[in-house]
């Protein structure tokens, strides 16, 4: 989409606008895919399948307060649309509002109960909690899909954050717990206010009042509190923004163990490092990724590994990151070369969420630049390592792709049929959706019409489950076809 374009209004319809903004999400083009919807949406302003979509692209550039806007908005004249609770929720895990998003991943389970995508969402939520420094017992939910448990102590300070006057009195003279010694070193200045509104809220002639709006100053005090705490658990969860993506799952996994170490410690820095490098490629700032990466290179590079253990993960990791900017700038050359860098150092350590890591670049290397028969040896080379089920049906569905672009269609068919059953196995209908495609654009083009047909009609229905009605349109128009050719 041009600048001009975008200046003088749309020029193309709502549904063009919205696959286009698809396409970008999907190649990580987040801001540009947000201009698309935002186009999509000046023609139709309360489609709840473009709100939700490009919320989704705020939530991959960290703008989470404009996610959940969007997310809020798509939930306007239905409640209980199901994606749309689903992304406020994610929207309020990006913000670390972990207890709030989590009963929002509840409602939206109570709803749907046989999508991963809540199960997942419960789970991770819950262990952010679990994790926090704020929690000695973790905060339960009922699964009531509502905000009702908020409120069932009539205003009373949560469990958890509840401390009586003869809790208080024990602890004078007592050693500061472990928990307060990290809360207070997360806090900073601000754990002073932290223990001021622990004292006003026994107070109990003040809790009583209510200030000049009608709020009472018990709620406000308990807010402050809860949201002191929340950030607590955020800081200590070492900021979860992007903790859902691949690589920073692996870098975490990979640098858990040094975490208790100094600042001024090797592995402190790098760890820091790797995380401006991953927060500048999520939010789209290729070139800015590109020069801390090299830059932190160059630096490491001249360490031993007796000042730096996980050395080989490290350069790994940062031909990972260069090769992703490599390829977000369009220089697929030294893209390939970077990536196939981190596969040496990863086969030579013997790595293997890393090799992993590395043939999933490869292959996307080279289905970018159309060497589509490259992309399906190294992505073969890969499934051994694909564990989970949705990795397993995305790899498949790509490998199928590449085998369809090279009018292999057989072998694309035999794909799409393995990534529909692994996407049935974890009963996820977004990848039910994508491998039925896959398997009735094969059929049709082996000529075998009928069972076209009947791909392409439960590939419908699953759309229409999933209320993607760009999706829903294009198979309809494909559906038409492939019966024409059927009374023929």
């Amino acid at each position: 989409m041009s600048d001009n374009e975008e200046e003088q209004g749309p020029k193309s319809t709502f549904t063009t606008y919205m696959a286009e903004g698809d396409q970008l999400f999907q190649k990580g083009e987040y801001v540009k895919a947000i201009e698309c919807f935002s186009m999509a949406l000046s023609l139709q302003p309360d489609d709840k399948n473009c709100l939700v979509a490009r919320s989704r692209c705020y939530v991959k550039l960290g703008d989470a307060e404009s996610a959940l806007k969007d997310a809020e908005t798509s939930l306007k004249d239905n409640k209980n649309y199901f994606k749309g609770l689903y992304q406020k929720a994610e929207a309020l895990y990006t913000m670390g509002d972990f207890e709030f998003a989590l009963v929002y991943y509840h409602r939206g389970h109570k709803l749907r109960p046989e999508l991963q995508e809540f199960r997942l969402g419960i789970q991770k939520a819950q262990e952010a909690i679990n994790n926090s420094v704020g929690s000695p017992s973790s905060v339960k939910l009922e699964n009531k899909g509502d905000l009702s448990y908020f409120h069932k102590s009539n205003g009373v300070r949560p469990k958890h954050l509840n401390h009586s006057h003869k809790q208080e009195s024990k602890k004078h003279g007592q050693k500061m717990s472990k928990y307060e010694k990290t809360a207070k070193q997360l806090l900073g200045e601000l754990y002073n206010d932290r223990e001021y509104l622990d004292k006003l809220l026994q107070d109990e002639d003040l809790i009583k009042g209510k200030i000049r709006t009608g709020e009472r100053v018990q709620d406000l005090i308990v807010g402050c509190i809860s949201y002191l705490d929340t950030r607590t658990a955020f800081w200590q969860q070492q900021k979860p923004i992007y903790a859902r993506q691949r690589d920073r799952k692996l870098m975490q996994q990979q640098w858990n163990r040094v975490r208790h170490k100094p600042p001024s410690d090797p592995t402190r820095y790098v760890l820091t490092s790797l995380e401006d490098i991953d927060k500048a490629l999520s939010a789209g700032n290729a070139e800015s990724g590109l020069k801390k990466a090299r830059e932190l290179m160059k630096v490491v590079k001249e360490w031993s590994e007796q000042v730096l253990p996980n050395k080989r993960e490290v350069l790994g990791n940062l031909h990972s990151c260069i090769g992703n900017a490599l390829m977000d700038l369009g220089n697929m050359d030294k893209a390939l070369h970077h990536h196939e860098k981190d596969l040496e150092l990863a086969k030579k350590g013997d790595l293997t969420d890393s090799k992993s890591r590395a043939l999933d670049n490869i292959g996307r290397v080279y289905a970018r630049i159309g060497k589509f028969q490259q992309a399906i040896e190294v992505w073969e080379e890969k499934v051994p390592l694909a564990y989970g089920g949705l990795e397993r049906a995305w790899l498949f569905h790509e490998i199928g792709r590449c085998y369809l672009e090279l009018k292999r269609y057989g072998e694309a068919r035999d794909y799409g049929s393995r990534s529909l059953t692994a996407a049935d196995d974890i009963t996820d209908e977004k990848w039910q959706l994508n491998a039925s495609v896959l398997i009735a654009q094969a059929e049709l083009k082996l000529g075998n019409y009928k069972a076209s047909v009947l791909h392409f009609e439960r590939a419908l229905d699953r759309a229409k489950l999933l209320q993607d009605d760009s999706a829903s349109e294009a198979i309809q128009k494909a559906l038409r076809e492939a019966r024409h050719r059927v009374t023929q």
